[in-house]
């Protein structure tokens, strides 16, 4: 974390000076606003968080309910949401308060006793080391929570306006083209309407979006008519594995086991079994005592004896995507205004894990792009790329989360669920998403010069040691959520007092029209606004001094016009990143996008493809 280049800070550094649309905040909701959020869950607070950072947006978030949520549904964190929580600044801390998932076991019949369950096996939950992250439990209100706190501390001091429930929508033309009508649900003017008027709408009100409805987009899939009662409750009980990840088989049923943050409570997904068609939801009518039973039952010779009840329900699974994710239809010429993201787009069975996880990728995939239009950086066919990227990738969950769930009740194709559940390991951990070349992703990349980093896929940090200070350092640790691009120049083996490849990009990329740095920086801006650039040269931090690296890896930044000294790198004596990562001793260029996905690789002497890359997404034309 950087400050004190702006002077001296005596109070907490991550809360930063009121700026821009921050200063003098007035509580309430304008008449007129950039970016309208409707819905306060994990995709609409997480495009929220990101949006707060730039002070020059107003973003307003509003919710029906007249104040925070309290009690959550959903719990699961995987392994790259807690990844994307660090680049908010928060992943250390709510990981903390969390439980932590690192086995799972796998209970089935006795084979002398089919009336009674054995375990049968135990998995690591990371079998592949994807991530140096935790896959975590904790509850859905907490999330938000943390993203609240985060957004008080940015320039634009934002926080959620509870209270306003969406009517409806059009889009027209001017300055804020999309006019929104309000229902106020809360406080003195309960029961009026209002209007207002917007750039951008992001619909994240849930799977019965009233945004998804008044874009005319519509829902693709099915109910699979086969029931679960959830239930997070306290109890008394003899399983052994009451606190560890479980999935139990039984011939009278299933049930996925999940711990809950604190110690005690845990949440059960008991099965109900098949739904007849024409059931008309008379399953959801299934009452508390008959889930506890059928739990008992399940597992027998074991028993829970339920002495809290925190929060239960009964649902059907639905599989379904959205046709499109903005208020664009297939063959129109135009960009879109309004969106939606995360259970407006997509719903799929609670077992896997993914609803919250993906739903916040969707924030977090537009809001930098909304960020970049915005800001002046590039012209708003950058926003045609939200749908292309993210309704594939809803797809994808969909489909898992079919063969998931049908495993989950008992199908079996002569794979065992455990060995499904680890050949699987990468796609409930987040770590599957893979960004096709495109305006985001080159078509152009030298996949070579970097086999550990897939393009289109996250980029997996890895240590190298910070030659100011000879601290190791997780390199990709040090993203932010801040809307800049990520320029990571692994130098070639020339030490860096001899001139060599490195020199010669990075006098390019500090100096030549055509450099993206050059380029996109406008005038008065810190050097380092638009883009993170770092070297990571071959040789360990003693062989060098930070004053050997060219001056672009030293950028000038503050009122006083300091070097930033943190940019420069040598690798680890006993964890080369270049060998760990599969990096060209010849050298090579990472670009890593805003939200953290690898968006080309190039060769140092490579310049033109980088600005052949760059020109077209900073593109105001």
């Amino acid at each position: 974390m950087k400050f004190h280049h702006h002077g001296y800070v005596s109070e907490n550094p991550r809360n930063k000076p009121a700026a821009g649309v921050g200063i003098d905040r007035q509580p309430g909701l304008p008449d007129e606003m950039d970016v309208l959020i409707v819905g306060s869950g994990p995709a609409g607070m997480m495009t929220a968080a990101q949006l707060s950072v730039f002070p020059e947006i107003r973003t307003h978030i509003i919710d029906r309910r007249p104040s925070r949520l309290e009690l959550g549904h959903a719990d699961g964190i995987q392994a790259r949401t807690v990844e994307t929580f660090e680049a908010f600044g928060f992943g250390r801390e709510i990981v903390a308060e969390a439980y932590r998932i690192t086995e799972t076991a796998f209970w089935k019949p006795n084979p002398e006793n089919t009336d009674e369950i054995v375990r049968t096996a135990i998995t690591e939950d990371d079998p592949y080391d994807l991530s140096e992250f935790e896959h975590i439990i904790v509850n859905q209100a907490r999330v938000l929570d943390y993203f609240v706190e985060f957004m008080a501390d940015q320039p634009t001091k934002m926080a959620p306006d509870y209270g306003y429930e969406f009517i409806g929508l059009t889009v027209g033309d001017g300055e804020y083209p999309v006019t929104v009508d309000l229902l106020v649900t809360a406080g003195p003017d309960e029961g009026k309407t209002r209007t207002v008027r917007a750039k951008y709408v992001l619909g994240a009100d849930g799977a019965r979006s009233k945004v998804r409805e008044a874009i005319g987009a519509t829902h693709q899939g099915k109910i699979s008519y086969h029931a679960w009662g959830v239930a997070d409750v306290v109890a008394k009980t003899d399983f052994p594995d009451i606190r560890l990840k479980s999935i139990i088989n039984s011939p009278k049923g299933n049930i996925l086991h999940i711990p809950r943050e604190g110690g005690f409570l845990f949440r059960s997904y008991v099965d109900l079994g098949e739904v007849p068609e024409d059931d008309n939801r008379e399953i959801r009518k299934t009452p508390l005592d008959e889930i506890i039973r059928r739990a008992n039952e399940i597992m027998a010779p074991y028993t829970l004896d339920v002495q809290d009840v925190a929060w239960w329900s009964v649902y059907e699974v639905g599989h379904r995507v959205t046709d499109r994710f903005d208020d664009v239809a297939d063959g129109d010429e135009g960009f879109p205004r309004v969106f939606i993201a995360g259970d407006a787009c997509h719903t799929h069975s609670a077992k896997a894990g993914q609803g919250m996880n993906v739903s916040m990728q969707d924030g977090f995939n537009l809001g930098w792009k909304l960020a970049q239009v915005l800001r002046g950086y590039s012209s708003e066919r950058l926003l045609r790329t939200y749908t292309q990227e993210r309704q594939k990738i809803a797809q994808d969950l969909i489909d898992f989360d079919l063969e998931w769930s049908s495993r989950m009740a008992g199908a079996d194709d002569g794979e065992s669920i455990e060995e499904f559940y680890v050949r699987t390991a990468e796609f409930p951990a987040g770590f599957m998403t893979q960004y096709q070349p495109g305006l985001l992703v080159s078509a152009e990349a030298k996949q070579e010069l970097a086999t550990g980093y897939p393009l289109g896929k996250r980029f997996k940090s890895a240590r190298a040691v910070r030659r100011a200070d000879a601290n190791p350092i997780h390199i990709g640790h040090e993203h932010r959520a801040d809307g800049r691009w990520r320029i990571y120049v692994f130098a070639d083996g020339a030490h860096p007092t001899t001139p060599s490849p490195v020199d010669g990009f990075a006098a390019w990329l500090g100096g030549d029209p055509s450099s993206p740095l050059v380029r996109c920086t406008k005038p008065g801006q810190e050097p380092d606004s638009v883009f993170d650039i770092k070297v990571i040269y071959q040789q360990a931090h003693h062989a060098f001094e930070v004053t050997d690296a060219p001056s672009v890896f030293r950028p000038e930044v503050g009122p006083f016009r300091v070097e930033d000294w943190g940019q420069v790198y040598g690798v680890m004596a006993d964890e080369d990143i270049f060998d760990l990562r599969g990096i060209s001793r010849d050298g090579a260029v990472i670009v890593v996008r805003p939200d953290m996905y690898v968006a080309h690789i190039a060769a140092l002497e490579d310049t033109a493809s980088l600005a052949r890359f760059f020109d077209p997404i900073f593109d105001l034309s």
